[in-house]
């Protein structure tokens, strides 16, 4: 649950409204009067200074609020391109008026809207108040807008996205909303409170968060341009308010299977002939690994931002008579289990096709105008030889979508694009987009556009899951595409930035692997999703030396098992929200340390990673080190005993139960017809395995089979259970079997299976853990498992003794 604070009501201050021309509304403006005189619908809110607001109850939770100037509000540009969900169910709300106050209510939540100043105070179902604003908003046409809101004591604020990279909780920060390379990819304007709200700007202009920084009782929002329109959401915990604002920006993209492997990215001088090697050499060294990338010295013009790419004629030379087939070098690398990834960067303007998306949608044009759109009334002829807008732009084909002139390398086999930073997060000041609106109004949704076409343009080229990784971002990249940490490292910085993404809706986020350190490598594959970028360097496994080699091939291996592990935990993001790698406030909002611990984190439900560090803070709950298999108390901080062999802090949460694959050398090697199923029991738990066919978007049909595991432990002892697969897939084995170990100290007194002991022989107890085979029967719900240490009050001796 979240913490909750109580503090003394605060005043709201009146503060009025400004007009179109900056000047004040007050009561005796004429202005006023006319606005008094319209129709007020049933969302909006005349208030006694002139201005509406307009409020919008789009879910039980959930409520839309915008402050204009007339009854006609331009629609926002993240909801004219279908990023920001528009369509949502009629909802039933009341509306009543108490005390110069109008109030809304529905199931979940109440806002009350002064007529006064516009002031609100949202309160949750019990009625507690969870915000109020400090006073009224300050609006102006041409400068923007100011919203100052009550900050109460203890209060702690999370979210933001990639803003900042030195702390997660957020509370006395001032910050800057703005896409801009290596200080902020990917800035994202949502936040959530301790006191049980979630609040989402929605802007695409550069705007600033004061979350205390200016005054420790008051947090501001505040633009010089765009229009006030935010969402309140109301939530008992970080979780629910991340699923509802993922239900507003979009549920996160599920990325195929592979991607979830390991990404090795070549040097960028290497030719077709040296990726292959490498890809030989990755399967020779029994490394698993999926998808293999090229820099820019792919193309024949080296960083070629058109959409007139070719090959490098002498390095990746494709016969112009046959450019596909079973002979090409992406066919070869195919053969060997690989994807292949291709570098790009874009300044292309990819506004055009969102106005084409947009009028197909039926979307009302709001602000967004075509830059040649129709000509003034006042024209009577033009000569359009002399007088046809003039662009700067050079490379854009305004008809043809940036995706189009990828699809041939789509054709060849390529699966997979590396969005780079440039040009999406450079500033174009001058730039009048295509759509009409200057940089200042699209420079932060930039990122976003162009990964949904990327996104957009495979899927309904091939009808698969895209892999499209990007270092840039705005609000609803989840929806579109993975992001890595750009040009920064892979050190503790970019673990943050990546647990921010997390608390801001994003779970795909990563960072290029310091492969030279031990450190790098625990954290490189302990990832949402692992890649290795050599770029201008060497950094290939077999180059790093013999240790370092032997770690990396343990941890490439280590993933590969879990697989199944991290596919649930993302299956679980892609209908929730929650992240595969989880903030220590996310998950323990109530342990004061967990503000504190930047390099640490959850993977899933049950492990938990430091990293850079061997000082670990564990929570309340026993908790098992993975290496060495002592369990310990928490909350306790301790100083982690790390083996040579090893590159960091791994823990296990008791009552943890985590599947595992067979080893392989890529996603699809091997079939899948035995799970392995480990339990660390201590506490009940329960955890649920997601399977589909890895690359389709069947996954969305429900063309899904889930397995549901249960541990439970009482007194002497441990049961387990393992449900019956309900649901199906294309490609699903049509049995299974389990390899089931459960760690303890000592081996069992007797295993029981559906209540029939086992014989000596029937199971093993060995390096800490009892070991057995499960068949799947399809007869029975599911399948128990029973482990005791007395039975009638003696020892079975013969089992000790076999063990």
């Amino acid at each position: 649950m979240l913490q909750t604070q109580s503090s003394t009501y605060r005043n709201m201050q009146c503060t009025h409204l400004e007009g179109p021309d900056g000047a004040l509304y007050n009561k005796d403006s004429q202005i006023k009067g006319g606005l008094n005189r319209m129709v007020e619908h049933q969302t909006d809110v005349v208030l006694d200074n002139g201005g509406i607001v307009r409020v919008e109850p789009l879910s039980g939770p959930i409520f839309r609020i915008r402050y204009g100037f007339q009854e006609s509000f331009p629609e926002a540009t993240m909801i004219r391109y279908g990023i920001v969900k528009n369509e949502w169910p009629q909802k039933d709300f009341s509306r009543e008026e108490s005390g110069g106050r109008v109030i809304f209510r529905t199931s979940h939540a109440e806002l009350s809207i002064s007529r006064g100043d516009g002031g609100i105070v949202f309160r949750d179902r019990e009625g507690k108040r969870i915000l109020c604003e400090a006073e009224g908003p300050k609006l102006n046409r041409n400068s923007g807008f100011s919203q100052q809101f009550v900050l109460e004591e203890e209060e702690k604020l999370y979210g933001l996205g990639d803003e900042s990279r030195d702390v997660l909780q957020k509370r006395g920060r001032r910050a800057r909303m703005w896409v801009k390379n290596v200080d902020c990819y990917a800035p994202i304007p949502f936040l959530m409170s301790s006191r049980g709200w979630g609040f989402f700007l929605n802007t695409t202009w550069r705007h600033f968060f004061d979350l205390g920084h200016s005054r420790d009782d008051r947090w501001r929002v505040s633009a010089k341009r765009g229009e006030l329109d935010y969402y309140w959401i109301a939530g008992p915990d970080y979780a629910k308010l991340l699923d509802r604002y993922t239900e507003i920006t979009g549920k996160p993209h599920l990325l195929p299977l592979w991607a979830y492997g390991l990404t090795f990215v070549c040097n960028e001088q290497e030719s077709a002939r040296e990726m292959l090697d490498d890809a030989m050499r990755f399967r020779q060294l029994g490394i698993p690994c999926d998808l293999i990338g090229l820099e820019p010295g792919w193309m024949q013009k080296h960083y070629d931002y058109s959409v007139d790419k070719k090959w490098h004629p002498e390095r990746f030379y494709i016969p112009s008579w046959a450019p596909k087939g079973p002979h090409t070098f992406i066919a070869a690398l195919e053969r060997l289990g690989f994807k292949l990834s291709l570098w790009l960067c874009s300044d292309y303007d990819v506004t055009y096709q969102e106005e084409r998306l947009a009028s197909a949608s039926g979307s009302e044009a709001g602000q967004a105008q075509p830059a040649d759109g129709d000509f003034s009334p006042d024209d009577f002829e033009q000569d359009q030889r002399a007088h046809a807008p003039v662009y700067a732009d050079t490379l854009t084909k305004r008809d043809e979508p940036w995706f189009r002139h990828l699809q041939p390398f789509v054709d060849q086999g390529v699966r997979a694009f590396k969005m780079d930073g440039a040009r999406q997060v450079n500033e174009h000041p001058d730039r009048k987009w295509g759509n009409g609106m200057d940089d200042e109004e699209v420079h932060n949704v930039y990122p976003t556009l162009l990964n949904k076409q990327m996104h957009l343009g495979f899927k309904e080229h091939t009808g698969l899951r895209s892999m499209i990784y990007s270092s840039g971002g705005y609000v609803g990249i989840q929806q579109y595409a993975a992001t890595w940490a750009g040009d920064t490292g892979g050190g503790p910085r970019p673990l943050v930035s990546m647990l921010n993404h997390g608390l801001s809706g994003h779970p795909h986020a990563s960072c290029d692997m310091d492969v030279f350190t031990a450190d790098g490598i625990h954290f490189g594959f302990l990832q949402p999703w692992s890649q290795v970028n050599s770029w201008a360097y060497w950094r290939h496994p077999w180059l790093l030396g013999e240790k370092l080699l032997h770690l990396f091939t343990y941890y490439a291996k280590l993933r590969y098992r879990l697989l199944p592990y991290l596919y649930s935990a993302a299956h679980n993001a892609v209908r929730t929200g929650m992240p595969i790698i989880r903030a220590m406030p996310l998950v323990y909002p109530d342990d004061p340390r967990s503000d504190e611990c930047l390099q640490q984190y959850m993977v899933g439900d049950y492990l938990l990673v430091a990293a850079f560090t061997r000082e670990v803070h564990l929570p309340e709950g026993e908790w098992i080190d993975y290496w060495s298999g002592r369990r310990y108390a928490g909350p306790l901080d301790i100083t982690a005993e790390v083996p040579d062999d090893r590159g960091g802090p791994l823990f296990v949460k008791a009552g943890a139960v985590i599947p595992t694959w067979p080893d392989m050398d890529y996603v699809g090697h091997k079939p899948v017809n035995q799970i392995g199923v480990h339990i660390y029991p201590g506490a009940d738990s329960e955890f649920r395995l997601y399977e589909d066919d890895g690359t389709t978007y069947r996954y969305l049909e429900n063309e899904v089979a889930t397995t549901t595991f249960s541990c439970r432990t009482t007194g002497s002892e441990t049961k387990v259970r393992i449900g019956r697969r309900s649901g199906s897939y294309e490609g699903m084995p049509a049995a299974r079997t389990f390899d089931l170990r459960m760690y303890t100290e000592q081996a069992p007194a007797a295993v029981y299976v559906n209540g029939g002991k086992l014989s000596a022989d029937g199971w093993s107890f060995e390096d800490g853990a009892c070991r057995l085979l499960i068949a799947e029967d399809e007869e029975r719900e599911f399948v128990e498992v029973r482990f005791t240490h007395q039975i009638d009050g003696e020892r079975e001796d013969q089992n000790v003794e076999k063990n």
